[in-house]
């Protein structure tokens, strides 16, 4: 399955018109979404340890998202730009409060979480490689295959821990990721006045969000 057979919808032009604009928050948002995808997969392998593959699977995805993590902070400090302080995107907590609270569903539902966020940032990736300068466009280039890699390890391990617990399953497989995939993409097509790697529509007349130049100082 491709990304984007998976997802239910693609980038909005108008978000990706917005990336050069507000280049400096996108790499800054870019950094903690990192950080956060390795946190993720670490609280996965603290909770469920008696699941040794996705142990193994989850600890090389994890020291990979801290990779990107440092080669993105490789890149702001390159351009003079100061690992500031972020408020996260609503995205991943609105995703987040449809996850169901009990188990085995809480798991499942984690999975898929996941294995749409990571679709959404190798999508959303692919549509800003165009409009990018030759250096950060090489960059995401590279992550294309890994966060590709990524989107598929928890969509896996979501089929294999269904199957494992479908006695206990209250709604099909497919429920779940079209009610998050619906989410994803409500998220995406809807407005925000604040710009981040996974916000949605920028709403212009509103002003996007941008760090004051004080704070991040300019680009070299």
């Amino acid at each position: 399955m491709t990304i984007d057979d998976f997802l239910y919808c693609k980038t909005p032009a108008s978000w990706v018109a917005a990336v050069n604009a507000n280049l400096d928050i996108l790499l800054i948002d870019h950094a903690n979404c990192e950080k956060k995808a390795a946190s993720t997969a670490m609280n996965l392998m603290y909770r469920y340890i008696d699941k040794p593959e996705m142990l193994m699977r989850l600890s090389k995805l994890a020291r990979e998202e801290l990779r990107h993590f440092e080669q993105v902070v490789s890149l702001l400090n390159a351009r003079n730009i100061p690992y500031a302080n972020v408020p996260s995107a609503r995205y991943a907590g609105e995703l987040r409060k449809g996850v169901r609270t009990y188990e085995p569903a809480r798991l499942i539902d984690i999975l898929v979480v996941g294995a749409v966020v990571e679709a959404r940032s190798c999508e959303r990736f692919n549509a800003m490689i165009p409009v990018l300068d030759d250096e950060l466009a090489a960059f995401y280039t590279s992550l294309l295959k890994s966060e590709a890699r990524h989107f598929m390890i928890y969509l896996d391990f979501a089929k294999r821990y269904y199957q494992q617990y479908e006695a206990q399953m209250k709604e099909p497989l497919e429920d779940r990721i079209a009610f998050f995939l619906s989410e994803d993409q409500r998220l995406i097509e809807s407005e925000d006045h604040e710009f981040r790697f996974h916000s949605g529509l920028p709403v212009l007349a509103g002003g996007i969000d941008v760090i004051p130049e004080t704070k991040v100082g300019k680009r070299r």
